[in-house]
């Protein structure tokens, strides 16, 4: 007897772990079985959504964009405020990072499940580690089991939270998204927080993005792009 294929939401930012993370869900649940979701959410690094759409078109996969302003509302942090400008390079001590939006990621899944739920899908696919990351508490694993329990008690759902890089290095990511046929989407994405493109290369997420490419002794598909001259 013949099974109903699972379903799987990939929460998507156009950054270069969602990308893998994408790439691994379209290679565990099948083509026909992934879509995902993008959050708009006032950030700075704004390009990242026209990152995504592209990501999401080279994969084939269905992308829905759900607005939430409430974070610009809040502001505080460097994402969202105008005011405050990313911190450069990893910090040395235990305070967070002024890039940390709080509540984040526990929005997002949130509502990102309550789609899955319309899509009869019961995998949720994110792209968070406590691995090689910027000390954000809603990245670890405690949090999303926690945030799962959460979901299934309220929804009356069996839904179930993926986290597939969440104990790898960047390195490792490399690595896992050379596995799962990702790196020519990885040349699209971006992980810049003052949103350039180039990316600027100085920020902490352009820091540990390097690093992991470094050590993996892969080229960056992005600064390649970037690099690369264009035939007019």
């Amino acid at each position: 007897m013949n099974q109903t294929p699972e379903k799987a939401l990939v929460v998507l930012s156009g950054g270069q772990d969602s990308t893998t993370c994408l790439y691994w869900a379209l290679q565990t649940f099948g083509h026909g079985n992934v879509e995902t979701v993008t959050f708009d959410y006032g950030q700075r690094h704004r390009v990242e959504l026209d990152c995504a759409r592209k990501i999401a078109a080279l994969a084939g996969v269905r992308q829905t964009v759900l607005p939430i302003d409430t974070f610009a509302a809040i502001g505080g942090n460097a994402l969202t405020d105008a005011d405050i400008a990313p911190e450069d390079g990893a910090r040395d001590d235990d305070a967070l990072p002024n890039t940390f939006v709080p509540g984040r990621n526990l929005i997002f899944l949130t509502f990102a499940a309550a789609l899955a739920y319309t899509r009869g899908a019961r995998h949720l696919v994110a792209g968070v580690a406590q691995t090689d990351y910027s000390g954000y508490p809603d990245c670890r694993e405690n949090t999303l089991k926690a945030l799962e329990v959460a979901l299934r008690l309220g929804m009356d759902s069996r839904v179930e939270l993926h986290a597939p890089l969440m104990y790898l290095s960047k390195a490792e990511t490399v690595s896992l998204a050379q596995q799962v046929g990702a790196m020519d989407a990885l040349s699209w994405s971006h992980t810049c927080y003052n949103g350039q493109v180039p990316p600027c290369g100085h920020c902490a997420s352009c820091e540990l993005r390097a690093k992991g490419f470094a050590e993996a002794g892969v080229p960056d598909p992005l600064i390649v792009r970037c690099q690369t001259p264009r035939e007019d």
